[in-house]
């Protein structure tokens, strides 16, 4: 006897799959290494786990839309599809900073911030939309 199914399920189920299979590609050491490169490690303790949620996101981000790419889309044209996403990220994790890190109101250092934050979700899209591409070009996906 099969088991019935309605589409949305299915379609659940298969992004759980994908989800699961790229981030292997994915280690908790890699996300502590960029995290003290964009930010100081005076926050590490505080806001780690935020910004390894963010790192996930934003890497699973990128290699959703990697199949665009794979087609041959531009990485630049690729990153305009998903400008709200990832904009949603970068200001998820600022305010998660500013919040949990007690940073005072200094307007010139949170201009800062905003910028680091941005570098940082971009880089783990473009590492996820690399790793992404790759697995489609072995037909991995």
């Amino acid at each position: 006897m099969n088991v019935i199914m309605d589409l949305q399920e299915r379609q659940r189920e298969k992004q759980i799959k994908y989800e699961r299979r790229i981030l292997r590609e994915l280690s908790l050491e890699q996300v502590k290494k960029r995290f003290v490169q964009y930010f100081d490690k005076g926050y590490i303790d505080v806001v780690e786990e935020g910004c390894l949620d963010i790192a996930i996101e934003a890497f699973l981000l990128g290699a959703h839309y990697s199949k665009f790419g794979y087609y041959g889309e531009s990485e630049e044209e690729v990153r305009a599809r998903c400008f709200q996403e990832e904009k949603y990220l970068v200001d998820t994790l600022f305010h998660f900073i500013r919040y949990w890190g007690k940073i005072g109101s200094n307007e010139n250092f949170e201009e800062g911030l905003y910028y680091r934050c941005e570098g940082y979700v971009e880089a783990w899209w473009k590492d996820g939309f690399k790793t992404g591409e790759k697995r489609h070009k072995m037909k991995l996906h």
